[in-house]
C-alpha cells in the first residue's frame, strides 16, 4: 500500500509541478477566460485517454497508471481551480465569460478524451 501511495504522491507533485509553470507560462488577468487552467483541464483529459486505452490494452500496468493517470493527470488537471475561477467570475457579473469557460471546458475535456483514446487506438492497433 505504501508503493501506490508514494506513486501517486510522485505523479502529483510532477503533475502540479507542471500545472504551476503552465500558469507562470500564460498568466491569467482575470478579465479573459483562464487559458493556462483551460489547456491543463483539456491536455490532462487528452492524456488520461491515452493512458485509460493503454491500460485497458495491458500496455500500461497499475503501478504506471497509479503514477501517471491517479497521480500525474489528478495533480495536473485542475478542476478545483477551475471552480475557484468561474466563483470568481460570477462575483464579478462576468457572466459571459464564466459560461463561455465552462461550456468550452466541458466540451473541450470530453474531445479531449476522445483525441486520446483515438490516438492510443491508432498507436497500438
Amino acid at each position: 500500500m505504501i508503493k501506490y501511495l508514494i506513486l501517486v504522491f510522485i505523479g502529483g507533485g510532477f503533475g502540479s509541478l507542471m500545472r504551476y509553470l503552465l500558469s507562470l507560462w500564460i498568466p491569467w488577468n482575470e478579465t479573459s477566460i483562464p487559458w493556462a487552467t483551460f489547456l491543463a483541464n483539456f491536455f490532462a483529459c487528452m492524456l488520461i485517454g491515452v493512458l485509460w486505452m493503454l491500460g485497458t490494452r495491458n500496455i500500461l500496468d497499475a503501478h504506471l497508471r497509479l503514477l501517471l493517470i491517479t497521480g500525474f493527470c489528478g495533480g495536473f488537471s485542475t478542476f478545483s481551480t477551475f471552480s475557484n475561477e468561474i466563483f470568481l467570475l460570477g462575483e464579478e457579473s462576468r457572466w459571459m465569460v464564466a459560461g463561455t469557460y465552462v461550456v468550452g471546458s466541458l466540451v473541450f475535456g470530453w474531445l479531449g478524451v476522445g483525441i486520446g483514446i483515438w490516438a492510443a487506438g491508432q498507436l497500438t492497433s
